[in-house]
């Protein structure tokens, strides 16, 4: 199983990536407005790669539920700074943009970022185009709706069978629009168009959804359905320790990739999952 990102290659069959998450944002549900000053956004990304993070995910447009779209004009403006001081002090990270937006996807992979993460699965219909050009890595994200509508409708006659079907589809019109599939990663969006217990249900059925062939992003960070589960009514950076028990149940079923706001406790939960994991395979035979 390999990723591909313009010119880094993963290699995921004994590995699992843990991406820090960056919101370049005053809105995002954990910590917006902490890091929406360039100087602080680029702070925490040198804490986060200090941590072990492999690849920083940037995102300038907040997509919690409820939440507006943000125009492409304004998430550059938050981004620019960020990329060009990372592309200064750190050229070979490997950067994320979290962002629906192609124009904003072109001017940041021209900045140096090496991944498009696609929480709308190329609602845009130039998307495809410019990850195609640019030989950037793509993530695929299942949402029903948009983020300002996604919670409106979370009912599922099967939810992971369903979340399977779509992103089948959309992996297959990457690769019809020019996007090769070892360029792809998919992300089931637990916590985007669905309840706690369809969240919960996604967790435990991943491998229904590694099945699809390609490296699996899962994330859990800090999400709402973690707070229902352990009675946790305080903020959303309380819930640490339910973050680490769901980020080691994904490895152990099958992740690949980690987003998370917590990379340096994530990064030591992930390799006792993924060692129970080689041990599970050798133990089978």
């Amino acid at each position: 199983m390999i990723w591909r990102c313009r010119d880094v290659t993963f290699e995921l069959d004994a590995r699992v990536l843990v991406m820090g998450i960056v919101n370049v944002t005053p809105d995002s549900f954990s910590d917006g407005g902490r890091y929406l000053d360039p100087g602080a956004a680029l702070a925490r990304c040198r804490e986060l790669l200090a941590e072990g993070a492999d690849v920083l995910d940037l995102g300038a447009e907040s997509t919690r539920p409820g939440s507006a779209a943000v125009p492409a004009g304004e998430q550059w403006r938050r981004l620019a700074p960020v990329l060009a001081g990372l592309a200064r002090e750190h050229p070979a990270a490997v950067v994320s943009v979290d962002t629906r937006s192609a124009e904003v996807a072109e001017r940041s992979l021209g900045a140096g970022a090496r991944v498009v993460n696609d929480v709308s699965a190329l609602t845009d219909p130039a998307m495809a185009g410019v990850v195609s050009r640019a030989g950037a890595g793509l993530v695929l994200m299942h949402m029903r709706g948009t983020p300002e509508t996604m919670q409106h409708d979370t009912v599922y006659a099967d939810v992971t069978r369903e979340v399977a079907g779509v992103l089948a589809g959309r992996l297959a019109a990457a690769a019809a629009a020019g996007v090769p599939g070892d360029r792809v990663a998919l992300d089931p969006g637990i916590g985007f168009g669905k309840s706690a217990e369809g969240s919960l249900e996604i967790l435990a059925r991943l491998p229904e959804l590694a099945a699809l062939g390609r490296p699996l992003l899962v994330g859990t960070s800090r999400k709402s359905f973690l707070a229902r589960l352990t009675g946790d009514e305080g903020p959303p950076a309380g819930r640490v320790a339910a973050s680490l028990a769901a980020a080691a149940i994904a490895v152990l079923h099958g992740a690949a990739i980690l987003r998370v706001h917590d990379v340096a406790a994530t990064v030591r939960a992930a390799k006792v999952a993924l060692a129970a994991r080689a041990a599970r395979r050798v133990a089978a035979g």
